[in-house]
């Protein structure tokens, strides 16, 4: 790899150095491997350890086929698919790609005994496959995670909605937590200029994933002026959804779990916050009798905050542990956009409030290439900023992802793949020099 890593830190290489360039034989990739799924069997959630089913190891380099790329990966980020799929909930990742494998002979190359994983990803263009003609070798990239080839007609109003729509490096082989990655070439997109290779690598999922909850007609459609209630506000998603609000003329409600990432979406500009274990949340009785009282006093402390107003969107990703306090607490007419589930699938909640006040519930999984490529703008543009907190080295990419697993996080985690270590990458000092302090804000805090 030291040519590919060569060239690409050059400032003088050209699309023509990198066509030249030998593609190796094999690469390294974090993997998990189908003989292992069921090693955390018996084990309650909580206690399964990323870092014993994650494994570096080289792999074959897949060749691109048509309508597909193959990347240098010079950074990648840890996602909570990363989570289930390390932990094999809740169901292993095998299953999806022995499906996958069997639509199409291009497919059944995904259909191997290791995952390589991985959902966001920054880096270099190498080969293009044949019909790739928007992108060529030496363009830097960053890649959304929508994998779709849109055959069927459901797809071409909303490509979310097609039948095989799948989630790179998580329904699909090949991830982005690896030295190369393959990827369709509809889901690259251009790598923001002011910001490393790490920065760059960590907005691809969770910012489309925000977008399209809030802004996009296929999620709440937020408005100026409107209340949005954002569980997990300095963690992946809710960091993104936070700055989304804001830069929108939203007002963010943000409940957060300690006192210094209370501190930190204040230093966003949010000015209305929740510490939820400073203030002792707990929505279950027990492990099977919700408490309707705490959904009754979360409202309360919302309508004190807000000067009496009630959420108008919730962006709810914890799933079972909140959901039926964010129904609960959305204002009359207001919608609940749900996404991830982390704290599990199974919702309890009193349709009373839904259906009498005439609520909404709005599922949302990541984003179309459209709001994938409107939410990469705004980063690029340096009016949404990246929200990692700290890199790791290819090599970690396990303890990494227990990390998040055991919510030990702000923002984004972030892993170095080809990149030889981080602050490399920018090619607009200018524009990054204007936006420094928003860009660092998270790296402080691990």
């Amino acid at each position: 790899m030291y040519e590919t890593i060569s060239a690409i830190l050059s400032d003088s290489a050209e699309p023509a150095d990198f066509e030249a360039l030998p593609v190796p034989s094999e690469y390294r990739g974090v993997v998990v491997r189908r003989d292992e799924t069921e090693m955390f069997d018996g084990m309650a959630t909580a206690d399964k350890d990323p870092h014993k089913s994650m494994h570096v190891q080289h792999v074959p380099t897949p060749v691109p086929g048509p309508g597909e790329a193959l990347v240098a990966v010079m950074a990648s980020a840890v996602n909570y698919n990363t989570v289930w799929s390390s932990i094999f909930e809740p169901m292993s990742t095998f299953g999806f790609l022995s499906r996958y494998g069997r639509t199409s002979a291009a497919a059944a190359r995904h259909d191997l005994p290791y995952h390589v994983l991985g959902s966001d990803m920054a880096g270099v263009v190498l080969r293009t496959g044949p019909g790739v003609h928007h992108w060529k070798p030496g363009d830097r990239v960053v890649a959304h995670c929508l994998s779709v080839g849109l055959e069927s007609p459901d797809g071409h109003d909303d490509s979310m909605l097609d039948p095989e729509q799948r989630i790179w490096g998580y329904e699909t082989n090949f991830g982005g937590l690896a030295e190369l990655c393959l990827v369709r070439a509809n889901q690259l997109m251009p790598k923001p200029a002011h910001l490393t290779w790490e920065e760059a690598a960590c907005s691809g999922l969770v910012n489309s994933t925000a977008y399209r909850q809030l802004v996009s007609r296929n999620g709440a459609t937020m408005k100026q002026g409107d209340v949005v209630l954002i569980w997990g506000a300095a963690g992946g998603l809710g960091s993104y959804a936070t700055q989304l609000a804001l830069n929108g003329g939203a007002i963010p409600v943000c409940v957060v779990s300690s006192e210094a990432k209370a501190g930190l979406v204040r230093s966003m500009g949010a000015e209305l916050v929740v510490n939820r274990a400073a203030e002792g949340y707990r929505f279950w009785q027990d492990t099977t009798t919700p408490d309707p009282r705490e959904w009754k006093r979360l409202g309360a402390q919302i309508r004190d905050l807000t000067g009496g107003e009630d959420p108008d969107i919730v962006i709810e990703h914890p799933g079972r542990e909140t959901f039926a306090a964010s129904v609960y607490v959305a204002r009359r007419g207001g919608s609940v956009v749900t996404c991830a589930s982390t704290s599990g699938y199974q919702h309890t909640y009193d349709n009373r409030y839904l259906w009498m006040h005439l609520k909404r519930i709005v599922g949302s999984h990541f984003a179309n290439y459209r709001e994938a490529w409107a939410a990469n703008r705004l980063i690029a543009k340096g009016m949404v900023h990246p929200t990692l907190s700290v890199v790791h080295p290819l090599e970690q990419a396990g303890e990494a992802t227990r990390e998040v697993h055991r919510n030990r996080h702000s923002g984004k985690v972030g892993v170095l793949g080809l990149a030889p270590e981080p602050g490399l990458g920018v090619t607009d000092p200018g524009l990054r020099a204007l936006h420094l302090t928003e860009i660092s804000r998270f790296q402080s805090i691990s």
